[in-house]
């Protein structure tokens, strides 16, 4: 029995460090889908790996970065021949999201992003902040092995950088929803989520396959939805408008006909900060208010219950039996003073 507590932590530590690789893995592969190419080099606008590595941090702790090493490591090795200088790029991959979790942690962060200060901290801190890390080590050794040009270093350094940290704006908050570490979901109004659903799949297509840049009318929807479903129904339907702009991108269709490469990239990188940014603060700053408001009414309740008590002179529950208010006469009488305590 002693044996099996003994083993049964690095056990878990374990199957959670292989199970965040192989989840690593495979956004890597779905993240590649929707790839772009910028002054040769192929980057995406959206990379989920960083989002599942700092979710991974946020829930299981610092003990399974391995599995980000592994799964980056893993994720190259499918795409071409690992160098020595590969090394560099793993390095890099794990070491962002590992600064991004210590620190947010550091910044007293809060997984449930119940507080605006928890969705600027996601945003400037996990996301802009720790990604610097991956894209200088990324692209600086494109350049330092030759492949990549060193008057091209900031294109393609802006377009990395800014894809690792939509990763995180975008795939983080939904992942902590899903795994319960954002609060559970609640499907009481499932009218409404259904009305909103059938909105979000009609508003969004339409505005981003059309020829017509309509992307602006994602935004009212996306206010809709953080108002009355916070960070579930925000990210989940920003989520959905990144990835179907990203798709119409790589394909240079509907909003992004006759662009050049790096107008697509920046137009599209353009419209996935401002969704995410839309939907994470939002969302977070009607939480952190409704979480405000409860606290105020549950102390009103407790408020109404000690007047209620007090007026039938009787002794609040929350007071000790010493100070038993009575009412009557006495009342109107002076309340003693406090003595000074003597020296000595």
């Amino acid at each position: 029995m002693v044996v099996t507590r003994r083993f049964r932590l690095p056990l878990e530590v374990v199957l959670k460090t292989l199970a965040v690789a192989a989840c690593y893995y495979v956004a890597g592969r779905l993240g590649l889908l929707g790839r772009l190419t910028v002054e040769g080099v192929i980057v995406t606008p959206i990379w989920p790996p960083t989002g599942v590595a700092v979710a991974a941090l946020l829930v299981y702790g610092s003990a399974v970065w391995p599995g980000i090493a592994v799964g980056s490591f893993l994720l190259i090795a499918s795409l071409t021949t690992p160098q020595p200088a590969t090394m560099i790029t793993v390095a890099g991959n794990t070491l962002a999201p590992l600064c991004a979790y210590l620190m947010l942690r550091r910044a007293g962060f809060r997984i449930g992003i119940s507080r605006l200060r928890d969705g600027l901290a996601l945003v400037f801190i996990g996301g802009l902040g720790a990604m610097l890390i991956s894209a200088t080590a990324g692209v600086g050794l494109q350049v330092v092995t030759g492949r990549l040009d060193t008057v091209e270093f900031w294109s393609v350094w802006l377009a990395w950088w800014v894809g690792d940290a939509m990763g995180v704006l975008l795939v983080t908050p939904l992942l902590l929803v899903l795994v319960g570490a954002a609060g559970p979901l609640r499907l009481r109004r499932w009218k409404e989520m259904l009305v909103l659903g059938l909105a979000t799949l009609i508003v969004v297509p339409l505005s981003v396959v059309g020829s017509l840049s309509l992307l602006f009318l994602v935004f009212p929807l996306l206010i809709w939805v953080a108002l009355r479903f916070q960070l579930a129904g925000s990210m989940l339907c920003a989520l959905f408008a990144s990835v179907l702009t990203t798709f119409e991108a790589s394909r240079q269709q509907g909003a992004f006909r006759n662009l050049s490469a790096i107008e697509v990239m920046t137009k599209l990188q353009a419209f996935n900060g401002a969704t995410a940014l839309t939907a994470l603060l939002l969302s977070a700053m009607v939480a952190e208010q409704r979480a405000l408001r409860r606290s105020v009414q549950n102390a009103c309740r407790e408020l109404a219950e000690v007047l209620e008590h007090l007026a039938a002179g009787e002794t609040p529950p929350d007071l000790p039996t010493g100070h038993t208010a009575h009412v009557g006469a006495d009342d109107t009488a002076p309340a003693p003073a406090l003595e000074r305590p003597r020296d000595g």
